[in-house]
């Protein structure tokens, strides 16, 4: 009988730890997508006075990505690749909660970040096929002479956007890009 009712508690116990853990799991989910947008610019600004989020580059060759503001943290990820674009969503002192491109976040010491300003050419469509391509052009246009042909995936300097469209450098060609087919600026921003 005593076996019998300590089983019947443990299990009880279980199915409200998993409870309690849906329960928390389901809120902080709504409010991280309530309360942190992806994809707008300055709602909001850091510590550092700057809006949040934003886009940076790394500026180093390598750079590590840590689960925590600190050096006491564990390193969860290394970066390799300098100038790749990374979205600043957080600051806490000199760090900064980082997202890159494929959705991996975790936190940087602001040292290792520059606000040179870069982009990826479409990173969604990466792997998806052999002909698919983002398009620089010479104008701002639908219609214009195409420069360059860009893979998914491919890295460029952004020198400006007008809100629809991105002035760009990849290698030795510059042109302009469709804003919707990079991940480096938000949709309808424009800066010089």
């Amino acid at each position: 009988m005593k076996i019998s009712m300590r089983n019947h508690m443990r299990r009880s116990l279980r199915l409200t730890c998993v409870a309690l853990f849906l329960a928390v799991t389901a809120t902080s989910m709504g409010a991280v997508t309530e309360h942190a947008p992806v994809h707008a610019q300055g709602t909001s600004k850091g510590a550092s006075g700057l809006p949040l989020p934003r886009f940076v580059s790394l500026k180093s060759r390598r750079v590590n990505i840590r689960i925590g503001p600190s050096t006491d943290y564990a390193v969860s990820w290394m970066y390799t690749k300098e100038g790749l674009p990374m979205e600043i969503i957080q600051e806490y002192e000199n760090w900064r909660r980082v997202r890159d491109a494929d959705g991996t976040e975790g936190w940087v010491n602001q040292a290792l970040l520059s606000g040179e300003r870069t982009a990826v050419a479409a990173p969604w469509m990466k792997g998806k096929g052999k002909d698919i391509f983002v398009n620089m052009r010479r104008e701002a246009q639908p219609s214009a002479p195409i420069l360059a042909r860009l893979e998914p995936g491919v890295i460029m300097r952004i020198k400006e956007c007008n809100g629809t469209w991105c002035r760009a450098e990849a290698g030795s060609v510059e042109g302009w890009v469709n804003q919707g087919e990079i991940w480096g600026a938000y949709p309808g921003e424009a800066f010089k």
